[in-house]
């Protein structure tokens, strides 16, 4: 469920029109809004009854300031995957003890801002990091709370460059390999081994890959408890996916999730947190555009919008659809035609849809791309010297810019010429 919805013929983000927000903004521009973000947040919480659990955002799917101020003050933690997203954290309002610390290739300057910053879990990714968190620990007299992220060899089902949980993939330790880690980690000064950790992918449509993964890391907690370890926390990670395509089969719904997580861990005794970042963010966002032109060829009318790959990267790294709608609301019996749905940035691969039917379009026509508050602005750039386009965030009848559009002097301050060509 979203709050995006026609209102007196127009689309409106809550209580706000669009249009009114494009003619102020300009387009294109990515919309946020609270009371969808917050719906999803509460949804998500309840969903594991009364297991002791706890949320880190995935700060990676949508790190705008103002988006992470809004989690921390309903009481999320946050998942982070560098030592840039843990300054903004903390600059948004995190408290140190509600960070995970995770990614495959932290350095050691990273790994010290996070030691000296108390961080509350770091999540290590190889026996090379082990060592190297164990030094700087020691060095800066500090005992670190960490877990070791296991790859449990399970294929997430979901799209190959998302999927972080088989042997083929960068991330985490080999599952046959942690127990002997975790005596290597036990025996290290600064370390506290007493977490498990997991990540199995992203935007995940079927829960038989979790629970395979999850009770690998159940018969893995019991084995260490076993040795004596203090296994009392288990970092379940994130990936549960959302509805891009409403045509297609929707996922599961964060309620049978919950059911699934305490069918496999409600009589462990351990604290459970989760890492979910789309799905909370996704549905909270979408991206206006506006239509510049309308071009027929032999084949294909393409229909050619001001927003760009580099704006938003998801279709053409991923090849994923995002449903788009008119933001004027079309009437019921209006015509329809078919068009290929291009960006203006001078690649082939700018494309957001083919063949997609639409009410018929006109130069100057808004339209709405649904599902775009993860991994949209996260992902964007400024390829072809395009400036990064506005967020703005909605509160009701309330609206402000959260990121604005940068001047092209902005743009080009971070450049400089050479002494011998200035």
């Amino acid at each position: 469920m979203h709050h995006f919805t026609y209102k007196h013929g127009v689309l409106h983000a809550e209580n706000v029109p669009i249009p009114d927000l494009a003619a102020k903004v300009g387009t294109p521009f990515y919309c946020y809004s609270t009371a969808t973000l917050k719906r999803h947040y509460d949804v998500f919480r309840a969903a594991f009854g009364k297991l002791d659990t706890a949320i880190h955002f995935a700060v990676k799917s949508n790190p705008n300031m103002a988006v992470l101020r809004l989690l921390a003050n309903w009481g999320s933690g946050f998942d982070i995957v560098s030592g840039g997203e843990l300054r903004l954290v903390l600059q948004a309002g995190a408290r140190p003890e509600n960070i995970v610390f995770s990614g495959v290739g932290k350095s050691v300057e990273e790994l010290e801002l996070a030691v000296r910053s108390n961080v509350g879990q770091i999540n290590i990714e190889s026996e090379s990091e082990m060592h190297t968190l164990s030094t700087l620990a020691t060095k800066l007299g500090r005992t670190v709370r960490v877990a070791l992220r296991v790859n449990p060899h399970v294929d997430a089902q979901t799209h190959a460059k998302i999927t972080t949980g088989t042997k083929e993939n960068k991330f985490g330790i080999d599952w046959t390999l942690t127990p002997d880690l975790y005596r290597k980690a036990k025996a290290l000064p600064g370390l506290d081994p007493r977490a498990i950790a997991v990540h199995i992918g992203s935007q995940i449509t079927d829960l038989k890959p979790f629970e395979d993964a999850f009770l690998r890391v159940r018969d893995l907690a019991l084995m260490l408890r076993n040795e004596g370890f203090n296994i009392d926390h288990l970092d379940l990670g994130g990936g549960l996916g959302v509805p891009y395509d409403f045509s297609a089969i929707p996922p599961p719904l964060p309620a049978d999730y919950g059911a699934m997580v305490m069918r496999v861990f409600g009589n462990l005794g351990c604290k459970l947190s989760f890492e979910p970042g789309r799905l909370l963010v996704g549905n909270a966002g979408i991206l206006v555009s506006k239509v510049v032109v309308l071009k027929t060829g032999i084949e294909k009318t393409f229909a050619i919008i001001d927003a760009g790959m580099n704006d938003l990267m998801r279709p053409a790294m991923y090849d994923a659809r995002h449903e788009m709608i008119p933001v004027c609301e079309p009437a019921a019996n209006a015509a329809s035609a078919d068009y290929e749905i291009v960006g203006p940035v001078c690649e082939s691969s700018d494309k957001f849809a083919s063949d997609v039917t639409l009410p018929t379009l006109a130069e100057g026509d808004l339209v709405a791309l649904l599902t775009a508050g993860a991994y949209g602005a996260a992902m964007s750039s400024v390829y072809n010297t395009r400036p990064l386009i506005p967020e703005v965030l909605v509160d009701g009848d309330q609206w402000a810019v959260v990121r604005r559009r940068p001047s092209f002097e902005e743009m080009m301050a971070l450049e400089q010429l050479p002494p011998w060509l200035a």
